[in-house]
């Protein structure tokens, strides 16, 4: 049975685009969900975070609008983790995307050599 995994994106995104596109072409079945009308819960995101083994400050979209002008690059580390699941549960666009979810791990970013390493085995 073939596994399938969540998949998590921001439609306007070019680098979500090129992800969908690359899922796609490597045949993996997966539930696309729109990470700004269907945020991530704080729940979700602590499992996620703690599957991922990343650190919780990987989960940011650093390049994104409302990071930098919320100034989190100087006020993450004085958050506590609590807090940051807080934040970014409060808007899908302060998550980094395109997310992958599977039973034992979690894609953050699209880097097709880890993706193909992950997903294709």
């Amino acid at each position: 049975m073939m596994k399938e995994y969540l998949f998590l994106e921001y439609p306007a995104c070019s680098t979500c685009r090129k992800a969908k596109k690359w899922l796609d072409e490597q045949k993996v079945n997966y539930t696309d969900r729109h990470i700004v009308e269907e945020r991530p819960t704080c729940e979700e995101l602590k499992i996620w975070f703690e599957r991922s083994g990343l650190p919780l400050r990987k989960f940011f979209n650093t390049s994104g609008l409302l990071y930098k002008s919320m100034q989190l690059k100087e006020k993450l580390d004085g958050m506590s983790e609590e807090k940051q699941l807080e934040l970014l549960a409060s808007d899908g666009k302060l998550v980094k995307r395109p997310l992958v979810i599977g039973e034992d791990f979690v894609l953050v970013g699209f880097k097709p050599e880890e993706w193909k390493t992950v997903l294709l085995k």
